[in-house]
């Protein structure tokens, strides 16, 4: 019989230091404690999602308190060549967006250490099926094992973003909008990412689910409470249950069905097994005992199964971004992030796009530190 996926669900109901403590000490139980994926002596990078800066209640980016457990768990057990680090798509920096995040306080507390996302090199990767050729941060390179602290959020592009999503900030600085051009679609964007997990494979992901994001994300959505970490070796296996508990098809989420078919882990239902404090849960039951089928995520048919007569009216069935000027600051982020060689956007008294370049990658929404950019179907604007 195959070995299923183990996904660990812990119920935290907030950020206090000591209920996050015993949930990550509880989940590491559970999965075999720190020895089962690094040797002491190892260099492991912590690599949260540092999206952009934001502070910790609006739920953009990974919490400091798990972050500062999980690095408190294993100093505890013996491991102290710790670094960590991510590759924001805000110029600013990796440095100034961890301060604003509130994760180098706790870094430097405990003697964490930033890695080198100042720089990047060019990596080949010869068994990619999408790309095989990746631009990766000196700082993922020069580690031995990656623990993935990853954040429960909607995203606009490919539904979720968890953990699979999260490894594309390994890719250094502006080379991810280079990707957004090149794969401008869901599926083909996942194939790629499919890719990335294949070859950077992080031992452990940790997914911070007690404050979510909900509606427009994976920046300007609504923080929601879902009470819950997850953490598994299976990425693909954590961003199934993730789907399970928000009343989600994990099949509809390209990252999955990519992740599934190219081998980065499962989203079978019945490969997957559930641990808890209070023991084994099928993925049905903690749907049914954690999850939150109101949760605000975009539920309809992938658009490889609408229905052929809808096609000739698809363009105005389609997402697009648009812009609310009563909270536009004019700042010209959006522009920027755009990956385009010719924009889709340009700053005149507001931004303004020409919906015939948009390849609908959302990077403008997604930077956007004003949640002045939102989603719509054209037909409702």
């Amino acid at each position: 019989m195959m070995e299923k996926s183990k996904v660990a669900l812990l119920v935290c109901k907030d950020y206090g230091e000591k209920h996050v403590d015993q949930a990550i000490k509880e989940g590491m139980d559970l999965l075999g404690g720190a020895e089962a994926f690094f040797e002491r002596e190892e260099k492991i990078l912590l690599k949260p999602n540092l999206l952009g800066k934001a502070s910790p209640e609006k739920a953009v980016t990974t919490h400091p308190a798990v972050f500062k457990a999980v690095g408190k768990y294993l100093k505890e057990h013996g491991y102290n060549n710790l670094y960590y680090g991510d590759s924001p798509g805000n110029p600013i920096g990796a440095s100034k967006v961890a301060a604003e995040c509130g994760i180098k306080a706790p870094a430097e507390e405990a003697g964490i250490l930033p890695a080198d996302f100042s720089k990047g090199t060019q990596v080949s990767f010869d068994e990619g099926k999408k790309e095989k050729q990746f631009m990766i941060s000196n700082g993922i390179l020069e580690c031995d094992g990656i623990i993935n602290l990853c954040k429960m959020k909607t995203h606009q592009l490919e539904r979720i973003t968890g953990a699979a999503k999260n490894i594309f900030g390994a890719v250094y600085g502006l080379n991810k909008g280079a990707f957004h051009a090149k794969y401008t679609d869901a599926d083909s964007f996942a194939e790629m990412i499919a890719d990335l997990n294949n070859f950077l494979r992080p031992r452990l992901h940790i997914m911070d689910g007690i404050l979510a994001m909900e509606g427009n994300g994976p920046q300007s959505g609504t923080p929601i409470k879902m009470n819950v970490i997850l953490m598994s070796t299976d990425p693909i296996a954590l961003d199934t249950v993730f789907c399970y508990l928000i009343n989600l098809k994990p099949e509809l989420v390209p990252t999955n069905r990519y992740g599934y078919e190219y081998g980065v882990g499962t989203m079978k239902a019945e490969e997957i097994e559930i641990l808890t404090a209070d023991g084994e849960r099928t993925i049905e039951e903690a749907a049914e005992t954690y999850g939150n089928k109101k949760y605000d995520v975009y539920r309809g048919t992938d658009k490889k199964t609408q229905i052929r007569l809808l096609q000739p009216i698809q363009p105005l069935l389609q997402k697009k971004p648009y812009i609310l000027k009563e909270k536009c600051v004019k700042c010209g982020i959006c522009v920027n992030s755009c990956p385009l060689e010719k924009k889709a956007l340009e700053l005149r008294e507001y931004p303004k796009y020409d919906y015939s370049l948009c390849i609908r990658c959302y990077c403008c929404q997604e930077m956007c530190p004003q949640k002045a950019k939102l989603m719509d179907r054209n037909w409702k604007i």
